[in-house]
């Protein structure tokens, strides 16, 4: 007679058990849904031609490159339009004048924020390629340039300057001597990359660097 409390008490705890794996199942499935839907939904509209990113600025490593974290993703952000001095990257990739400074600048801008991103395509390195909107209205792409903190972006004849303002910031920006242009024949960082650092790495003399 004892016995059937016993078998009684495990089948209710069985149950219990079976309804609790199910509820976990279940919010397991919709999650693993939503997740789906974020990504088709994100790979639909780069295939258009631009598409949004929204999240938390958690890093900023130069002037022109940040990483947002959009739900558990980091995503590796390079803003649209510009090219900011390069920071130092060892020996054979030293870093520009301006780099550190530019560095911050961005930071100051946007560090910790959290922002919604209008990008365009990932980059060789993965990078999503965004305008940085800002609360007043700006990009931070404009701010970096108007501050004397970046250049328009003109490498390869200008096939990377999706926004046209930029080149009459910068000349306002040059005209007043603002941020790197306080410094005699500043280097634009693309010609830096290939005349300072393909140079050194490669075992060529240069006096850019």
């Amino acid at each position: 007679m004892s016995s059937f409390p016993v078998f009684s008490s495990y089948r209710a705890r069985s149950s219990g058990s079976m309804v609790s794996w199910g509820r976990v199942l279940r919010a397991a499935l919709a999650l693993l849904s939503a997740s789906l839907c974020v990504v088709l939904s994100v790979s639909a509209a780069r295939a258009a031609g631009t598409y949004v990113l929204s999240g938390r600025v958690v890093d900023v490593s130069d002037g022109d490159t940040l990483t947002l974290l959009v739900g558990r993703d980091r995503h590796r952000v390079r803003l649209a339009s510009i090219d900011a001095p390069e920071t130092g990257h060892g020996r054979r990739r030293p870093g520009q004048p301006y780099g550190q400074a530019a560095r911050k600048g961005l930071a100051d801008l946007v560090a910790g924020r959290t922002l919604k991103l209008q990008c365009y395509e990932r980059d060789r390195y993965q990078r999503d390629v965004c305008d940085v909107p800002l609360p007043d209205g700006r990009t931070a792409s404009r701010v970096m340039v108007e501050t004397g903190l970046a250049w328009a972006n003109r490498q390869g004849g200008g096939k990377y300057l999706r926004d046209d303002a930029l080149a009459g910031l910068e000349r306002q920006a040059r005209d007043q001597r603002l941020g790197l242009w306080r410094q005699a024949g500043a280097v634009a960082p693309w010609d830096w990359r290939w005349q300072c650092w393909d140079a050194l790495e490669n075992g060529r003399t240069t006096s850019i660097c």
